[in-house]
């Protein structure tokens, strides 16, 4: 369009794409769990099994220990999320810097400090956004203790085994929940990789946003330790 900059043109052109490989990559993997074999259908079947054979023990310490590594493992990734976000609002004050030596970087066309700004604005919302994620995914976990916690002794109570199944589910869902969260979280980090590329060139951001959703399909849906994992999963092994 007539009056628009090429550069700033192509920024919104990247931008775009970029958004629309992120939500559409997302919505695509949350209907394809639902149906079809991938590692997040994959490890709820496992859950459901870990939570039914928990549900038959009178001690639970080692169920209890594992919670508390699944949540020492989100706590880690939402503390790393806010030494990010740390660092990038930090790269604010010395933007100057940074273009000077982006200018020098093979590929890099100019840059006015308005897009600059932009592009680290950008990086600021996927931290921020990946925080809140990484936070209620812990928050979540701690939700599965407790009903871990609650859940009925077989040693000690007479309960039907219907609401041994039901209680098992829930607890199995719960956690499931939390991971979906914690993954949601775990991609805002891929594609924040891939904003980087923007600040050498809208093209090679392009790209690299392709790239990463190439990356994370690859992985739920086609990875080895996918076939692994449907090698011996419960559900195979009941069929």
């Amino acid at each position: 369009m007539k009056g628009i900059d090429p550069a700033v043109a192509a920024d919104v052109l990247a931008l775009l794409w970029f958004l629309g490989c992120w939500v559409g990559y997302s919505r695509y993997a949350k209907h394809r769990s639902a149906t079809e074999v991938c590692l997040a259908s994959v490890m709820h079947m496992y859950r459901r099994e870990w939570m039914m054979q928990m549900m038959h023990r009178e001690n639970r310490m080692a169920d209890m220990s594992a919670i508390s590594t699944l949540e020492r493992n989100v706590s880690f990734f939402a503390s790393s999320a806010l030494v990010i976000l740390a660092g990038v609002l930090t790269l604010l004050g010395y933007l100057d810097q940074a273009i000077v030596l982006f200018d020098d970087l093979p590929l890099a066309g100019e840059q006015t400090r308005l897009q600059w700004e932009a592009k680290v604005a950008l990086l600021v919302v996927i931290f921020v956004y990946a925080f809140f994620k990484f936070t209620w995914s812990l928050r979540q976990v701690g939700f599965a203790a407790v009903l871990i916690g609650a859940a009925p002794n077989p040693g000690t109570a007479d309960v039907a085994e219907e609401e041994i199944r039901q209680a098992a589910e829930r607890v199995a869902r719960v956690v499931s929940m939390a991971a979906h969260h914690f993954n949601f979280g775990l991609r805002s980090y891929y594609f924040a990789l891939a904003v980087l590329a923007w600040m050498v060139s809208s093209w090679l951001f392009v790209a690299a946003a392709a790239l990463v959703v190439f990356v994370l399909y690859r992985r739920e849906f086609h990875s080895s330790a996918l076939s692994t994992l449907m090698s011996s999963s419960p559900a195979m092994r009941r069929s």
